[in-house]
């Protein structure tokens, strides 16, 4: 669905994106997170074709972004503000995608407005915020694109409107195959929706894999006080705290846990991410990324 090689973006003296290496395959319903200034809506605007790479290359659905029409087909881009024309109704929005887009589904689109109860003349700049990202969200199903790519489409959803946005995203991915890349704050959202999961902190991938995956090779390690180096090489230290006399380290293994010191617990998928965007404990280097497949 998405592979990049080396990829980075340069805003005049400073890197947006740097370095970033990531194969995913297609079908697979992404989670994109970090914090502000990571890298995610660059990475987002580099596969949908919106910008160029500085360094490196990225292929989306087997070609070059924004290579030309047979290219920009294959994607839908929704972009962090939902964005809709206020000055058009929802009929117009209709027209306008079917004008832009070959492969443009009609009844799709429409049978969508009405079974989310829009109104065809409405506009858009009347819509509530909910309704605006479902409209935005339409579009870019509608042109029954190979790769959705989705950059904080419920940031200013609430809670209510936010779930039945992703419950609509989810049927829509079951009914018609389409891959998806999701970037959001919301951890609880990203567990509910993905099955694969890319970390940016500073404008590097620092891990990414299927979520399953992910959280069956990291565990929090509990026990007396130790210094994380004298653990075995391949129990790598994420995050390691200490007081007095106690231990807590989170590390990624492939191996069970032997030595009978340490108390062994799972670790969830929002403590983990937590991990990764804090500072790499010291003493210790992080792991190094693999792409888990």
């Amino acid at each position: 669905m998405l592979r990049a090689r080396g990829l980075g973006k340069r805003y005049r003296q400073r890197w947006a994106l740097s370095d970033c290496t990531l194969e995913i395959p297609a079908g697979r319903v992404v989670g994109l997170v970090g914090p502000n200034g990571a890298g995610k809506s660059t990475l987002l605007n580099l596969a949908a074709g919106m910008s160029a790479p500085t360094a490196g290359e990225v292929e989306v659905c087997g070609g070059r972004p924004g290579s030309g029409p047979a290219q920009l087909a294959k994607v839908g881009f929704v972009a962090q503000d939902a964005p809709t024309y206020a000055s058009l109704t929802v009929a117009e929005h209709l027209r306008l995608g079917a004008r832009l887009n070959p492969g443009w589904d009609a009844d799709l689109a429409r049978d969508r407005v009405e079974r989310l109860g829009l109104d065809p003349a409405q506009r858009a700049g009347r819509l509530s915020g909910g309704q605006r990202a479902q409209l935005a969200l339409t579009l870019g199903i509608a042109k029954r694109p190979e790769v959705l790519l989705l950059d904080e489409p419920v940031a200013a959803l609430d809670p209510l409107a936010r779930r039945g946005f992703l419950q609509d995203l989810m049927e829509t991915v079951a009914e018609h195959g389409v891959g998806v890349v999701l970037s959001s704050h919301l951890i609880t959202d990203v567990e509910r929706v993905c099955d694969h999961l890319v970390t940016l902190v500073g404008s590097r991938v620092v891990l990414a894999g299927e979520i399953d995956d992910l959280l069956a090779t990291h565990r929090r390690l509990t026990g007396p006080r130790r210094d994380p180096a004298t653990l075995p090489a391949d129990q790598h230290v994420v995050t390691a705290s200490h007081t007095d006399r106690q231990s807590t380290l989170l590390v990624r293994t492939g191996s069970p846990i032997l030595d009978p010191a340490w108390a062994v617990s799972e670790v969830g998928l929002e403590d983990l991410v937590i991990a990764y965007l804090e500072p790499p404990a010291p003493a210790t280097s992080r792991p190094t990324l693999e792409v888990l497949r």
